[in-house]
């Protein structure tokens, strides 16, 4: 390995670390419990997201193990069966959102990708909360398939388009910020007047969407 290459794996090593604690911080302290009684809402998947747009989606899903063992092993109280739940949410989202952005970096594809994301781990936590809710909380399976329509599905489709939202919004300021700290390769960028329009534009629905949806998100948890 050159010394070239070695400086840029440390230096991948390095935004990684950042972006997978700025993750953890979100998880532990931006936190919205008790929504429906048994969800929480908190925004790790945006910063590993943004992770996985950057670096990659294996890269993403490994930064994805990592908080979420942290959260198991520090305010989880769903233990292993929690983590295998998060794990498998956020490898969702973060996974297939990633793989389909990384092939072709623009605004559409990033807009497919999270879409395309957010009903697959929508399907997904559906399929993997009937199969392993019951277990850990002790309760029939019918109990569970109640909880889809009033609760699951909109909580789980409310989460999804709010991450969504934050990633389109904190994206760029994130990448400039690695950019300029060196952390991650520069790359000529499009400076022409349609361009920081349509980023504008792009900011300011990503804001309002943001907003939206946390006082809905913030209204289900009954604190406001």
């Amino acid at each position: 390995m050159t010394a070239q290459k070695r400086t840029e794996r440390i230096k991948m090593v390095c935004s990684m670390a950042m972006l997978t604690a700025i993750a953890i911080a979100a998880d532990l302290l931006l936190r919205i419990p008790d929504i429906g009684g048994i969800l929480t809402y908190e925004p790790k998947d945006v910063i590993l997201t943004i992770g996985a747009f950057i670096f990659g989606p294996v890269h993403g899903i490994v930064m994805s193990f990592v908080v979420c063992f942290i959260e198991m092993i520090t305010i989880s109280t769903t233990g292993i069966w929690g983590f295998i739940m998060n794990f498998l949410a956020s490898g969702v989202f973060v996974g297939i959102a990633s793989v389909i952005y990384i092939r072709k970096k623009t605004l559409s594809s990033a807009i497919i990708g999270l879409v395309s994301s957010s009903f697959s781990m929508v399907i997904v936590m559906l399929l993997w909360n009937y199969i392993i809710t019951p277990i850990y909380m002790g309760v029939p399976r019918d109990a569970v398939l109640g909880l889809f329509l009033p609760l699951l599905i909109p909580f789980n489709f409310l989460k999804t388009a709010l991450n969504s939202a934050l990633v389109m919004l904190l994206y760029k300021g994130i990448v400039t910020t690695l950019r300029k700290s060196k952390l991650i390769p520069t790359r000529e960028s499009n400076d022409n007047e349609n361009f920081k329009t349509n980023t504008i534009i792009l900011i300011c629905l990503s804001a309002f969407i943001v907003a939206t949806l946390t006082l809905v998100m913030l209204i289900f948890a009954g604190i406001i």
